[in-house]
């Protein structure tokens, strides 16, 4: 990739910005000049309809070697484990059962097997529908091997990247994005990018978000500050390849993958301004909300984005991290308590001990509780939370996440296979026995 090397990369969601990978590219007063500077073409992507409010208006404008409408035409491509949207009651898929369901970490590459961000990609639970913009995706994707010459574009949905194993290198139409575990990259709706692995191998999960582009959720009493900061979501700087050669196109239109060959990189974008752009966030960045008091907040205090549905307060999914925190509440039992919920709750562990599950829930694997199906912490850490000394403690070394949605999550005939579900996750809860006793006399250290 080409780019000016005094033009850093620039921070702030929802910004409005402007990069240039040669000075004196971007037209000056206007958007579509006569003739763009350097014989380029002038093109715009757009995020939102036309008329969408000014707040929520998302759009750029890209000047390019080339349009992107030179390609070729497009042929069904095979990746039958990347789905969309679940089919009804009459279908042969498997019906997702009223349990709590938990994964072991998913397995890498079979030996021999060369699997790239694309081929590596496989559903594991889905919901809404793609065509009718709702609902999400879930997916992992077990990869050894950089795209090299090919590029997915994603006309279904933005997709929400959150590396697990091995860095990432993102190359969009707009530049270049590096994470490594604990980062998260978000690549909106019908822009190109490509995956390099520069540790030769990753695992990482990967929201597929059908819905309302996702956004910072509103803070409400916590106030202007507080949560995700938008100042640190970065934004690449203007980049372009140089060299000439076709490049293979996958796109996801419509619920399935297609194919063609055009004859020249979409990567071109020499310059570049506006607000619909790729982002990389770090979440040792997220200013963790917590009670300095008694009780445990909802989990809503852990929410970085937040894609909202047509009912106010309900989202169509948001993401939520559980990072390193300091825990000091009095009189309470700190983990995540016993509940059941109407959202549906996808979780994944990046790296550590989760504080609900200290056993069997492991880096790299994952957990899903539906709507209203019920959960909570295990046995282990039931006991040993009841009886801890309330002292200040910091949860280090950890990061888990969900994906939340308002929509039931269809488990995928591959992530229900015996061999990936962990069976004897439901026995974590075996041991809450019943102990009631009215006789007990209240603990007189606690408060009255």
């Amino acid at each position: 990739m080409t780019r000016d090397l005094r033009t850093p990369p620039q921070g702030g969601f929802g910004n409005h910005f402007a990069s240039e990978a040669v000075p004196g590219t971007l037209p000056q007063g206007r958007n579509s000049p006569q003739r763009v500077a350097h014989g380029l073409y002038a093109e715009q992507l757009s995020g939102s309809a036309f008329t969408a409010p000014r707040a929520d208006n998302r759009r750029s404008w890209l000047y390019r070697r080339r349009p992107s409408v030179v390609t070729g035409a497009h042929q069904p491509y095979a990746q039958p484990l990347w789905l969309s949207g679940p089919g009804g009651p009459g279908s042969d898929e498997p019906p997702a059962p009223p349990d709590p369901l938990r994964w072991h970490p998913f397995e890498r590459p079979a030996a021999g097997e060369a699997l790239d961000f694309v081929d590596g990609l496989v559903t594991v639970c889905r919901n809404g529908d793609s065509d009718a913009q709702a609902g999400i995706a879930v997916h992992v994707v077990r990869a050894n091997r950089s795209m090299g010459r090919r590029a997915l574009v994603n006309a279904d949905g933005e997709m929400l990247i959150v590396p697990q194993q091995g860095r990432l290198l993102v190359t969009t139409e707009l530049g270049v994005l590096d994470a490594a575990p604990g980062q998260v990259v978000l690549v909106p709706r019908g822009m190109a990018f490509k995956v390099a692995l520069p540790d030769g191998e990753c695992r990482a999960y990967v929201c597929e978000n059908h819905g309302a582009p996702f956004r910072l959720p509103e803070l409400g009493p916590i106030g202007s500050n507080g949560l995700a900061n938008p100042r640190d979501f970065v934004a690449p700087a203007a980049a372009f390849e140089a060299e000439p050669g076709p490049y293979e196109m996958i796109r996801r239109f419509g619920g399935r993958s297609w194919c063609c060959v055009q004859p020249a990189t979409p990567f071109d974008v020499v310059a570049w301004h506006g607000n619909l752009v790729p982002l990389c966030y770090d979440t040792a960045h997220f200013n963790t909300i917590g009670s300095i008091s008694f009780d445990h907040p909802d989990p809503s205090i852990f929410t970085v984005l937040t894609s909202p549905s047509d009912t106010p307060g309900v989202a169509n999914c948001d993401f939520v991290i559980f990072p390193p925190r300091w825990m000091v509440a009095e009189d309470t039992f700190r983990p995540p308590w016993f509940h059941r919920n109407v959202m549906s709750e996808f979780m994944g562990l990046v790296r550590g001990q989760y504080d609900a599950k200290p056993e069997g829930f492991r880096p790299g694997g994952a957990s899903l509780h539906n709507a209203m199906v019920p959960h909570g912490p295990d046995a282990e850490a039931f006991e040993r939370a009841s009886a801890a000394a309330l002292q200040p403690v910091k949860l280090v070394d950890t990061l888990a996440f969900m994906f939340e949605s308002r929509y039931r999550l269809r488990p995928t005939a591959w992530a229900m296979q015996p061999a990936r579900l962990d069976a004897a996750y439901a026995g974590c809860w075996a041991a809450l026995a019943d102990r009631f006793d009215p006789a007990t006399d209240p603990d007189p250290e606690l408060p009255a």
